[in-house]
């Protein structure tokens, strides 16, 4: 294997890279650095390590896989990302998958067409699904093809179009133990590829030291004093070592002073040295093959006929070496990418205009329609809309296969070179609504400003631009002006287009929750305005959402979710953000049964959709759903996965939403250090005139935490900033009020309670719900005198859901015991502590069990050591026990990896590490012990 000088570092790590993936264990690798250092090196290096196995096809036989996995080998896939495709959806994973794709059929129907339409393989239009569901897919392919192991070598990665980029690191995030490694080499300051991959490993490459940089050297006979000067130019950069030994010495280059321009730069003047001295026509053939990138040889010959170049002008430049031919001498392209930068950059513009113009005629076939367009907009010299309505039609083909920033580049160029004003702007409008669905917020609000200025009348356009900004603000956290948007944009289309205007106006009510009543109440009083006619299904919802909000009708029997929903449905289909709103609703209104069941029928819908990227604003309903229901286990699986979802797919609002979740479950079991980190978390992105989403649980968080750890002083002080805007409307203000109750009157600061009390007993009283009853008596004992108190816990405890609501029952017990204690009748209070001691141990809230247990003590009763009653499932992990929970319910573990979004090959491992914890074997096993206990 040929040595790399001073790379000692990095193929260590590289090499224990394989070998995991030898032995079953997944990874990835970031390698970055500038142009030259080193990074194509290094996966040269990790091509040849992992063995003669990389070398197999997608056909191979399977006594050929067994035998590379003998020799300790691995399979190999590899992909380069090509600037010139940098705007053409999945072109780049096109490229890298080639060799797997005989494993499509094994992957699970909805991920296979997803995956055939991305790559243009299949029939099927990749409209409307998540664009995750493609990363989904990636990860099913590379885990069926790995058999025995796999490496994916991305080089240029910065080069990647979007959707293959956002399909490759989801998928990366996501490995765990199929035995697959993926490495992305990326150069700095350049493309697109993230500055910080979160989740993955990463490492910079420097310079070769002094030592390596002179052994590089050495291979070449040079003057000591060319020798000198080379070693201060490259600066470490073996590219430089290797190919500025010319240009140092030479009679053009020579003179410059070293750092005078940047090192790429004088690289590129060497290179561009070396072609200048190439023949007319070998140059002119250079141009065209730099302009193409792809290198397909037929194409760039037919190209090449417009410039007077042919196939004999390729000789000289393969014999220097500056280009190459490619696998079945079908393809061409450049030794190194600096020599196509050179090329292309110091040709001049009339030159390079000719080369376009004669690719686009030379591409002149249905399925290189998209590089024609390309093409065509770079040979424009000004309005062009021969190449305008090109590109339109490729945006359009992009977005339907779920390469909405490819769509938006294309929508934009084509904006750019529209002849009438009105076509520009119907453009730049498709561009922003594309750029929104790729989440480039700040371009999709750039382009619809923009947009926007141009649109005179057109309410229909003008109200798309303000919904297209309103969401670009909102999901950036800057809820005032998302919220002023949503409301312009709703009153220009109420009389055109009442649907749209009130489904924006239902998303106003999303904003409106972040800023105060008084907003939430003027758009509830616009929603109840708009002309809603016939069987719409927005009828229904939009009653129910302005009925269960508008706190003026608290007094009258609360509408029930599941009769709107059933009604909404009856009448067609609402979009999902109508139905999440409708399940953070009833939760507000204490409808927490009917809440979780259709926010988890609407996840059930996404896991069987593949649609990722909406699964977390569905699970954030079913996690409150839990925690109020005390299901704090159910909540913590539930949260985990949903903050591993958001972070997998960058969705920033939801992993601080989730975050402030996470810190509340920390809370409950005591772990502070956890609960601060969270919360801090949950509390970033406050902006101006809002807070953070995840402000309201974070604040609950420290509140319930500092309660639990006998700091009331400190507790009521967070539960107090929730009593006051713009979050005192919110859930976590109502539903903490017992928690602000008791720890006022903790610190004999009853009288700080009275504005807040008489606002639970109201919402209470508009719940119409016993467990809701419960907590009023509760706080009515803590704050009455002993003559009513006992009466108050007594009655407080035959109202609570002691099944279905645990953890508030185990509370009420806890201070009644604690009553019973203080009143000298410690046999009674006994009876309460231990019925609470054995909920918050099955519940792990440490906290409340120490505190259950110290009253225990004090009644003269044995020490009450803690009790193993948080049953068989107690040692597993969230996903461990999300993973054995469907197991148990019989679904394979193909069926399981579909749901949760991993590989087949990572679910069998978590089964496999979850068995010995429950003490079983089989399947079989687990099914017995699920019906037996509950897991």
């Amino acid at each position: 294997m040929t040595e790399l000088r001073g790379r000692d570092a990095e193929t260590r790590t590289i090499s224990g890279l394989l070998d995991g993936a030898r032995s079953g264990t997944s990874g990835a690798l970031v390698l970055r650095g500038e142009a030259g250092i080193g990074k194509s090196a290094l996966l040269d290096h990790a091509a040849r390590a992992a063995g003669a196995g990389s070398a197999a096809g997608a056909g191979s036989a399977a006594g050929d896989a067994r035998a590379a996995r003998a020799a300790g080998d691995v399979r190999l896939l590899r992909g380069t990302g090509i600037e010139g495709e940098a705007e053409l959806p999945f072109a780049g994973l096109q490229l890298l998958l080639r060799p797997a794709l005989g494993c499509l059929e094994a992957l699970p129907a909805p991920q296979r067409t997803a995956l055939e339409a991305a790559l243009g393989l299949g029939e099927g239009s990749g409209s409307g699904r998540d664009p995750m569901l493609v990363g989904l897919a990636v990860l099913s392919l590379l885990t069926e093809y790995a058999d025995g192991g796999l490496v994916c070598l991305v080089d240029d990665a910065q080069w990647l179009d979007r959707a293959s980029r956002d399909a490759l690191l989801f998928a990366a995030r996501r490995l765990q133990a199929e035995g697959v490694v993926i490495i992305f080499a990326v150069r700095d300051g350049e493309g697109s590829f993230p500055d910080t991959t979160a989740g993955l490993t990463e490492m910079r490459l420097g310079g070769l030291s002094p030592e390596a940089s002179a052994a590089l050297l050495d291979e070449q006979s040079l003057a000591p004093a060319v020798r000198y000067r080379l070693l201060a130019e490259a600066q470490g950069n073996p590219l430089a070592l290797l190919e500025l030994a010319a240009a140092v010495g030479s009679e053009r280059h020579g003179d410059f002073a070293p750092g005078a321009i940047p090192l790429t730069g004088r690289l590129q003047l060497a290179f561009h040295g070396q072609v200048s001295r190439m023949p007319e026509t070998t140059q002119a053939l250079l141009l065209v093959v730099a302009a193409d990138e792809t290198g397909e040889l037929p194409v760039v010959l037919r190209a090449a006929e417009a410039v007077n170049a042919g196939v004999d002008d390729l000789v000289a430049a393969e014999e220097a070496d500056l280009i190459r031919r490619g696998g079945g001498e079908s393809t061409i392209g450049f030794r190194h990418p600096l020599i196509r930068a050179a090329v292309y950059q110091r040709a001049p513009l009339g030159q390079r205009l000719a080369v376009h113009r004669a690719l686009a005629a030379a591409l002149d076939t249905p399925e290189h329609a998209d590089r024609r367009a390309w093409h065509l907009a770079a040979a424009a010299t000004g309005p062009d809309e021969e190449a305008a309505e090109a590109l339109e039609r490729t945006a359009a083909r992009a977005r339907e296969r779920s390469g909405h920033e490819a769509a938006a580049a294309a929508y934009e160029r084509a904006a750019r070179l529209s002849v009438t004003p009105e076509a520009r702007a119907h453009r730049e409008a498709l561009a922003a609504e594309a750029a929104l669905e790729s989440g480039d917020l700040d371009r999709a609000r750039d382009l619809a400003s923009r947009a926007s200025r141009r649109v005179e009348g057109a309410p229909a356009v003008r109200a798309r631009l303000a919904h297209v900004q309103a969401l670009a603000d909102f999901w950036q956290g800057s809820f005032p002006a998302a919220h002023r948007l949503l409301l312009e944009g709703a009153e220009l289309i109420t009389g055109d287009d009442p649907d749209q205007a009130a489904a924006m106006l239902i998303q106003a009510l999303h904003t409106g929750w972040y800023l105060g009543e008084r907003q939430l109440r003027e758009v509830l009083d616009r929603l109840a305005n708009v002309p809603l006619a016939g069987e719409d299904p927005l009828i229904p919802a939009a009653a129910f959402l302005s009925r269960l909000l508008d706190r003026g009708r608290a007094a009258e029997a609360p509408p029930v979710l599941a009769d709107a929903f059933e009604e909404t449905r009856r009448r067609g289909r609402a979009p999902d953000q109508v139905l999440m709103m409708m399940c953070g609703a009833a939760l507000a209104r204490g409808q927490d049964a009917d809440a979780h069941e259709l926010a988890n029928a609407i996840a059930a819908d996404h896991r069987q959709a593949g649609a990722a990227g909406v699964l977390p604003t569905a699970l954030f309903f079913v996690a409150e759903g839990e925690v109020f229901t005390g299901r704090h286990r159910d909540a913590l699986t539930t949260a985990t996965e949903a903050l591993g979802l958001a972070r997998d797919t960058g969705q920033q609002q939801w992993f601080g939403q989730f975050s402030s979740v996470l810190a509340y479950l920390h809370a409950a079991e005591g772990d502070e250090e956890a609960c601060r980190r969270q919360a801090d978390a949950g509390m970033a992105g406050a902006t101006a005139g809002s807070i953070a989403p995840g402000a309201p649980w974070a604040h609950w968080s420290l509140g319930l935490l500092e309660l639990g750890l006998g700091r009331a002083e400190a507790a009521l002080s967070r539960f107090e900033r929730l009593t006051r805007e713009p979050m005192r409307h919110h859930i976590c203000a109502t539903r903490s009020t017992p928690d602000l109750v008791e720890a006022a009157v903790r610190v004999g600061a009853a009288e700080r309670t009275g504005d807040a009390m008489k606002h639970f007993e109201e919402w209470a009283a508009s719940v119409r719900r016993p467990w809701a009853d419960a907590l009023v008596l509760r706080c009515r004992a803590l704050l009455g005198g002993d003559d009513e108190a006992e009466r108050l816990y007594a009655d407080a405890l035959k109202a609570h859901d002691r099944d279905g609501r645990p953890l508030e029952y185990a509370r009420t017990a806890l201070l009644y015991g604690e009553w019973l204690r203080r009143a000298q009748r410690k046999a009674e209070a006994r009876v309460q502590l231990n019925d609470a001691l054995e909920t918050f141990d099955r519940l792990g809230m440490r906290p409340w069990a120490e505190r259950a247990r110290g009253e225990l003590t004090a009644t003269g009763a044995p020490d009450a050591r803690a009790k193993a009653t948080q049953g068989a499932a107690a040692g597993l992990t969230p996903q461990e026990l999300q993973i054995v929970r469907l197991a148990s319910q019989g679904l394979s573990n193909r069926d399981i990896a579909a749901q949760l979004f991993l590989s087949h090959r990572t679910v069998a491992y978590h089964l496999y590490k979850a068995y010995p914890k429950l003490g079983i074997t089989s399947r079989r096993e687990l099914k017995e012990l699920a019906t037996r206990m509950e897991i």
